[in-house]
């Protein structure tokens, strides 16, 4: 197709995320390493990581080798059936899990994992004689995921979600918790209203631990993860650790609960889990919380659960976290983002500037013109999403010092043109 027939096609039949039809858009052409070529021969930084799943680049060569699994079998039913790279992945899951985890239930997306983690806390409290507890407890300036279920944990009035008011299933909303520094006593009052607010209805406490994503892009204490766990143990509710954005290193640890000292009852894993390839996440269960479901079926089964394609890729990504070369990558990448957007920090207009890993926000006092911001960091070379009052980035771990360098000029361009 030409570009003028492709841009026509999707200017008047496809929608994009949280777009009207015709928005803007730019034709990709290809993907390699940290770079998007556009179809005139632009080369943009994907300071994104594309929605901060393709941690190692595009393209990269170990992972697109996964391709000779299409010459074996591209898809099977996992009813019944099962296959080598649903066993390699499972085993890498569990060794970097530290074998915290009993069972994995392979999802299609971020959003649906966090669906099958619902069910599971639901059936877990059937399973130990609570049905009456049937609520998810969470903080607000979460997002979850754009399911039904996923959306009703989501921050219900300042996040994506408020027009489904009254249609979602209500759940309990908790303060959103407190930024990262806030002081001791802050942080003792925030964790007592948040016990406060259990019920006899409550089945689970789901947290985004330390960083909350697209619900705010913020930062909190890591004992704030450590007495949710407490405060679950206490009450006897299942705590469910939504880790999609943060685990396989995007905060400069493995994952967020391990750097707390702790291990949720149930673990959502997704976006870098298959490098960005293609969609597929991951729900993991204690032993605990596996043996008492009631029925012990999970009553989930997508058409391609533990489609043999990602799960060879999502082997071969999640080898690539084991070896940890990406320990030393997202401690220099965070360096670099604290060096570039410091400056920042006293420019008119921005509200506050904070770095945690190879996650790198600013925050601006209003809300971001999208169109003029993403303009502005294009002729940087650099392509960013801004939304609300953010301008952000996670750019892929491969990055080059010179390459962070370009992405805070980007961020800069975007804060003073958007």
């Amino acid at each position: 197709m030409s570009t003028n027939d492709i841009a026509k096609i999707d200017a008047h039949h496809i929608w994009h995320p949280y777009a009207e039809p015709g928005a803007p858009t730019r034709i990709v052409e290809s993907a390699a390493g940290v770079y998007l070529t556009l179809a005139d021969g632009t080369q943009l930084i994907d300071a994104m990581s594309s929605w901060w799943a393709a941690a190692h680049g595009h393209s990269h060569p170990r992972l697109t080798a996964a391709k000779e699994q299409i010459d074996r079998m591209s898809h099977v039913m996992f009813g019944g059936l099962t296959h080598e790279p649903a066993a390699r992945l499972t085993a890498n899951l569990m060794e970097l899990t530290r074998y915290d985890f009993a069972q994995v239930f392979y999802a299609d997306s971020g959003s649906v994992s966090v669906e099958v983690a619902i069910k599971m806390a639901l059936q877990y409290q059937q399973g130990i004689g609570h049905p009456e507890r049937t609520k998810m407890l969470t903080w607000r300036s979460g997002y979850h995921g754009d399911t039904f279920a996923a959306m009703s944990i989501c921050d219900p009035d300042g996040g994506m979600h408020s027009m489904w008011s009254g249609t979602l299933a209500q759940q309990i909303f908790a303060p959103a918790p407190p930024t990262r520094g806030a002081s001791e006593q802050v942080r003792a009052d925030y964790l007592r209203d948040l016990e406060g607010c259990i019920t006899d209805e409550v089945a689970a406490l789901v947290i985004e631990p330390v960083v909350q994503g697209a619900g705010g892009m913020r930062f909190h204490d890591h004992e704030l993860v450590r007495e949710a766990r407490n405060i679950c143990d206490r009450h006897g509710i299942v705590l469910i650790a939504d880790e999609i954005a943060t685990g396989f290193g995007r905060t400069g640890e493995l994952f967020a609960t391990q750097a707390a000292g702790v291990v949720p009852d149930i673990m959502c894993l997704g976006k870098a889990m298959t490098g960005g390839f293609m969609t597929m996440a991951a729900t993991l269960a204690t032993a605990r919380v596996a043996e008492g479901m009631n029925p012990r079926a999970l009553m989930h089964g997508p058409t391609f659960m533990a489609n043999p394609l990602a799960c060879a890729v999502s082997a071969e990504a999640t080898a690539m976290i084991l070896e940890g070369t990406w320990r030393g990558q997202v401690e220099r990448i965070e360096e670099q983002l604290h060096a570039g957007l410091s400056e920042l920090e006293e420019d008119p207009g921005v509200a506050d500037v904070r770095v945690l890993g190879a996650i790198g926000v600013v925050e601006m006092e209003r809300d971001v013109d999208v169109v003029s911001a993403t303009d502005a960091a294009v002729e940087q070379g650099v392509w960013l999403r801004p939304f609300g009052r953010l301008i952000y980035t996670m750019p892929p771990f491969i990055v080059t010092d010179d390459e962070v360098a370009q992405i805070c000029r980007g961020v800069r361009a975007a804060a003073a043109g958007g």
